[in-house]
């Protein structure tokens, strides 16, 4: 389906990628992952992106987990496949998103090296014209936009939005404006900083009204509880939920650089779902810090209740 056509509503579901004992790539605990999140009423599904731990997946393995996903999904929501890194890696895993089934590609920024504006738009363009696929950028890292190169990228009917990962407020501005200034009102443009709703009430002011949500792959009844507050605009239950449940739970993320996804992978342990540990250069809580997640999920438990 096409993401242009039908504006993404709802939580966007960033699942991770579940791995077994001999550390490969569990798919079938993987469609059970998202068949539980789906009573919940995302609006679409990511699969293989930040939270999937898409840094550390062969192509092959990025292809199997997108596959996973669309039939896990059968086609309630929209599936947006993660893909990036070297361009021949990138150009791979899109071609099996399109051949496969993803209604979309999350176009994560280039490996290792950073190109100037025009390299940066040549990459997204080489991945589009493999794939023939709708495709929201991140905007983060090596992949990192300027106004002028968005403003380029616009003008091909396939870039469908932009994913804001870098937090520069003002650039972010800069970036919704440029998008507003070139008249197409099918773009859709999110908040992807860690832990987003975080920052949420801060990006909708900027004009971006759609955010990752990966606290939604672990605690979906509290993440739905923020959104529901979000967009009713219930200011005191959506600062309450902040106040006792994401505050604790980004400051125990600012722990460790890159904590966030082994922290959301020992949140489903907690909860039952052996989904297994973080690839490297990724590394797992220790028991201290487990404990402290399983206390805040317990105030998330009550929240949501």
């Amino acid at each position: 389906m096409s993401i242009s056509n039908a504006p993404l509503r709802g939580i966007l579901f960033f699942p991770v990628t579940p791995f077994d004992a001999a550390g490969a790539v569990d798919t079938g605990l993987l469609a059970e992952h998202i068949e539980s999140r789906m009573p919940y009423s995302p609006g679409a599904v990511f699969a293989a992106c930040g939270t999937g731990e898409f840094h550390a997946l062969s192509a092959a393995e990025a292809a199997s987990v997108m596959r996973a996903t669309v039939a896990a999904v059968n086609g309630r929501v929209p599936v947006i496949a993660g893909t990036g890194g070297p361009l021949g890696h990138a150009i791979e895993i899109a071609k099996a998103a399109a051949a496969d089934g993803a209604d979309a590609l999350l176009i994560l920024p280039p490996y290792l090296v950073v190109g100037n504006s025009a390299g940066t738009a040549a990459y997204v363009e080489a991945i589009l014209e493999a794939s023939g696929l709708e495709a929201i950028l991140y905007h983060r890292a090596s992949g990192a936009l300027v106004p002028a190169t968005l403003e380029r990228l616009l003008r091909h009917p396939l870039v469908v939005g932009f994913k804001d990962g870098v937090g520069d407020v003002g650039l972010a501005q800069e970036l919704v404006l440029t998008a507003r200034a070139s008249g197409r009102d099918d773009l859709q443009l999110f908040n992807g900083l860690l832990t987003a709703e975080w920052t949420q009430g801060a990006y909708r002011a900027l004009g971006i009204p759609l955010y990752s949500s990966a606290a939604f792959a672990m605690a979906p009844a509290v993440a739905t509880a923020y959104y529901d507050a979000y967009t009713s605009g219930d200011e005191a239950r959506r600062l309450e939920i902040l106040e006792r449940f994401y505050l604790p739970l980004v400051k125990l993320r600012d722990e460790v650089p890159g904590f966030g996804v082994a922290l959301i992978k020992a949140g489903l342990r907690l909860g039952g779902m052996d989904v297994g540990g973080v690839r490297p250069p990724l590394t797992d809580p220790d028991p201290r810090q487990t404990d402290q997640l399983e206390r805040i999920l317990a105030i998330g438990k009550e929240l949501a209740a």
